[in-house]
């Protein structure tokens, strides 16, 4: 069959008809018909897992209620197989058989949420039509997964502590981005986090970033790590600026957490300009990254106290400024990321984190790819038993449409 325009239109919209009552177990097997309606021999989704390491198979489809075998012979290894490259790439894959398959990237906007595994595609030249399957089974996925604990399990090993299930309902998508900005985080120890948090958006022209590192790694951290994503949030989306949302944040602390305290940089990124703001609430420096070097010194402005003391609730606190440069990157981290030691004591450093990160992407790999590797070396550097939360987050400023 040729996957025409026609057939391609019909066939897309029977499945998203079908989708709309549907079970979540139900989506692997409406992909999978509707690639069999395209000539197709079957099609597979697959999911991410929360470390980005394996490509997990959905439950559900061939009668099945969990994953495929019981040892997960089914399961992609994101680094080693063609699958894990169509992941990390973005692009897609194809191997001549027989059959022939395509691994197909499913991306919710610019967010990597897993892979389109078909089999025994009809003809080379339909790629086109397999991209716009997955296109419509990634959004499926996506809408399915606020309501189903079954999509949500897909992508864990393990579960998770009460205050990492807590942080993680309140996180973001790890990529967001239009074609003049992108921000990507990654955050660990997944299944552990405490205090740590990010949040990203974009509205109105601006892309916002915030960074948040509560004291200790408990359930309280974690909560205190929340309310001010919440305060935040509320904030910002009543019209309030950086120097209210630090306000915001410092007075609900204070108020309903008293005895918790958390260091934060919330910055607004204007797309049209490339001026960047922030405020930083006695958290590392954030770095410039420009090309395949850190501009020394550039972020380098004296730090305000914590949030939470109550000092920052008496007056507006200063807000930097700097102009960015078409291609700039902007690096926010937490001290877990540099102040992670090996078993003989070295710390990871923060010329370790640039260069690691500059490296990657002056290979050619996208800013998500490039933040999953770092991740994994420091989480090898201490020998994947991370001590404190660890959590990196690099926005892009790219008004000539790269993010495109």
């Amino acid at each position: 069959m040729t996957c025409d325009e026609t057939v391609l239109g019909g066939t897309l919209a029977r499945l998203l008809m079908r989708s709309r009552a549907s079970r979540p177990q139900d989506l692997p097997g409406l992909v999978d018909a509707a690639a069999r309606d395209l000539g197709a021999a079957a099609a597979r989704v697959y999911l991410v897992d929360v470390q980005q390491r394996h490509l997990v198979p959905l439950p559900g489809q061939d009668g099945q209620d969990g994953q495929d075998g019981e040892d997960g012979e089914d399961v992609e290894d994101v680094e080693a197989t063609l699958a894990g490259r169509a992941y990390r790439l973005q692009r897609t894959q194809v191997s001549a058989g027989p059959p022939p398959v395509g691994w197909f990237p499913l991306v919710d906007g610019v967010e990597r949420i897993g892979v389109l595994r078909v089999v025994g595609m009809p003809e080379p030249g339909t790629v086109g039509c397999w991209e716009a399957l997955a296109a419509l089974a990634a959004l499926l996925v996506v809408s399915k997964s606020a309501f189903s604990d079954v999509l949500v399990r897909t992508t864990r090993d393990r579960p998770m502590s009460l205050q990492a299930e807590l942080l993680w309902a309140f996180l973001p998508p790890r990529t967001i981005g239009t074609r003049d900005v992108t921000s990507s985080a990654v955050l660990e120890p997944a299944y552990d986090v405490g205090g740590d948090a990010f949040d990203h958006s974009v509205a109105g022209g601006r892309l916002h970033l915030s960074v948040f590192d509560a004291m200790g790694h408990d359930l309280a951290s974690g909560g205190a790590s929340s309310v001010a994503l919440a305060a935040c949030r509320s904030t910002r989306r009543a019209g309030g600026d950086l120097a209210a949302i630090a306000q915001a944040i410092d007075r609900t602390l204070g108020r309903w957490i008293p005895d918790r305290l958390l260091t934060a940089v919330v910055a607004d990124l204007d797309a049209a300009t490339g001026e960047l703001a922030w405020i930083n609430c006695g958290h590392p420096t954030p770095l410039l990254i420009r090309g395949r070097h850190v501009v020394a010194g550039a972020m380098q402005r004296r730090a305000e106290l914590p949030l939470g003391l109550g000092f920052h609730d008496r007056g507006p606190q200063p807000v930097h400024h700097i102009r960015l440069q078409p291609g700039d990157r902007v690096l926010v981290y937490t001290d877990g990321v540099t102040d992670a030691r090996s078993a003989t004591g070295e710390t990871f450093g923060e010329e370790r984190l640039t260069d690691t990160l500059v490296r990657h992407m002056a290979s050619g790999e996208p800013a998500p790819e490039a933040l999953r590797r770092l991740i994994h070396a420091l989480l090898a550097h201490q020998d994947h038993r991370l001590r404190d939360d660890a959590t990196i987050v690099l926005a892009e400023w790219h008004p000539d449409g790269r993010g495109e």
